[in-house]
């Protein structure tokens, strides 16, 4: 059996030897377990992966809260040709189903979710990814207000690369982290950045990994939702992982949902920190060691 998590279509970025569902070769298992993601284009994608790697007769058992997805499992799974069993626990959904012979439709679901250019975006990038199709406007209300950096640098959360493209036509930038801990962020931060100062790391930045130090500045529009739920947390991490990182002098430019308390977070390990504007339901600010 195969179990896939939602948010990076395959195992966990911090288990040794994961393998994505799209390494896997066709009827390759005979059962997969998915929890589906909420996204449609993302949730389709998944789903037809997880019928092409079972075998004709395999079995599949799909699950997603009712609230983000699983109220259409159901019917996505029809679409494909194999009308589930469904069954309803804990607000989420259940889907039991057998992948018939000739499934249909998971070409054209598959090629819908897979990395491309997103023309709103004008970079690769993949649904799934945070923001895959367009700029977040978080993300642009930063990038208008970034000064001139320079020195050796982290985009935290890169995302497709968005934020790092900008930082890198800077000259006096020698070198930039990007980090994510979705892998399909990664392999398009990848494709999009052809630059010798770029070193890229899939990691989750709540951990000791990559090992950052002596930066002199760290940008960021960190997230505030894991698997779905609101985790305000996640920023005070990135704020503290960012303090860690930069050398005495070194800054921090963090933008932010306007709601998101992070004055406080920022105040503990910054002695300076301010708010440079609020504009757009957002909030940038500025750290210095």
């Amino acid at each position: 059996m195969i179990e896939t998590a939602a948010d990076a279509v395959e195992l966990s970025p911090l288990v040794p030897g994961a393998q994505s569902l799209e390494e896997q070769a066709p009827g390759a298992f005979e059962a997969v377990t998915i929890l589906a993601p909420p996204g449609v284009l993302e949730r389709r994608y998944v789903l037809a992966q997880a019928l092409r790697i079972l075998t004709p007769g395999g079995r599949l058992i799909a699950l997603a809260p009712k609230d983000k997805g699983g109220a259409r499992l159901a019917k996505e799974l029809a679409a494909f040709g194999c009308p589930p069993e469904e069954n309803a626990r804990r607000h989420h959904r259940f889907c039991h189903a057998v992948r018939p012979d000739a499934p249909e439709g998971i070409e054209a679901a598959i090629a819908a979710g897979a990395p491309q250019v997103a023309p709103g975006l004008g970079l690769w990038s993949q649904p799934g990814i945070f923001s895959w199709d367009r700029p977040d406007p978080g993300s642009a209300l930063l990038l208008r207000h970034l000064p001139t950096l320079s020195g050796a640098g982290a985009d935290f959360g890169c995302g497709a690369g968005l934020l790092a493209r900008a930082v890198l036509r800077n000259p006096g930038v020698a070198r930039l982290s990007l980090i994510d801990i979705d892998r399909r962020a990664v392999a398009a931060a990848r494709r999009n950045i052809d630059d010798p100062r770029a070193d890229f790391f899939w990691a989750d930045l709540r951990g000791g990994e990559p090992d950052l130090r002596d930066l002199d500045f760290v940008v960021m529009n960190p997230p505030f939702h894991d698997q779905g739920e609101e985790d305000r947390g996640l920023g005070a991490a990135f704020i503290r992982r960012a303090a860690a990182a930069l050398k005495p002098k070194g800054v921090c430019w963090l933008v932010a949902n306007r709601r998101l308390p992070y004055e406080a977070p920022l105040a503990a390990v910054f002695p300076r920190a301010r708010q440079v504007i609020q504009a757009d339901g957002y909030k940038v600010y500025e750290a210095r060691k």
